[in-house]
């Protein structure tokens, strides 16, 4: 059976920022690391590195081998949350690790990846069938950096 995994290439430090990640997230680990032990386009042999690791079971990559893409948000992780405390946690981690807060419950971490900290009961409330709940906390996600699940639940009830 085929496996699916997100790739992520870092010009540099992608050690440091998968220790970082695992760090954060919980049932994370890192796997396998290696070297390229050939010429690539970006160095000589060993200049490539390969990091595996899991996010809460999910499979990523690393790979450092200098400047190619920086990223951008056209890809980002999201990091579903059960409670509150679980959303500070995870922000304040990526925040106080020289991250960038951004607009939705989005932020850049000091590597530049897009990432999504967002309570679970989001997802619930914009797909709620009742479309005027909904949008009354879709409107209010809107107006928030990180996301405050109580500001949410009472633009949801009315």
């Amino acid at each position: 059976m085929s496996k699916v995994i997100s790739h992520l290439w870092f010009a540099e430090n992608a050690r440091e920022a998968v220790k970082f990640y695992v760090s954060v997230i919980p049932n994370s680990s890192i796997g396998r690391e290696t070297t390229i032990p050939a010429e690539t386009p970006s160095g000589p042999p060993g200049s490539v590195s390969i990091i595996e690791f899991k996010l809460d079971g999910q499979a990523f990559i690393a790979l450092e081998a200098g400047p190619l893409d920086p990223f951008n948000h056209s890809f980002s992780i999201q990091v579903e949350c059960d409670s509150q405390q679980d959303v500070d946690r995870i922000w304040d981690a990526f925040i106080g690790n020289g991250g960038e807060a951004e607009q939705c419950g989005w932020l850049k971490d000091r590597w530049g990846l897009s990432w999504q900290i967002v309570p679970r009961a989001l997802g619930e409330m914009v797909a709620h069938p009742d479309r005027e709940r909904a949008k009354r906390a879709t409107e209010a996600m809107l107006a928030m950096v990180k996301i405050d699940v109580a500001a949410l639940e009472r633009a949801f009830n009315g």
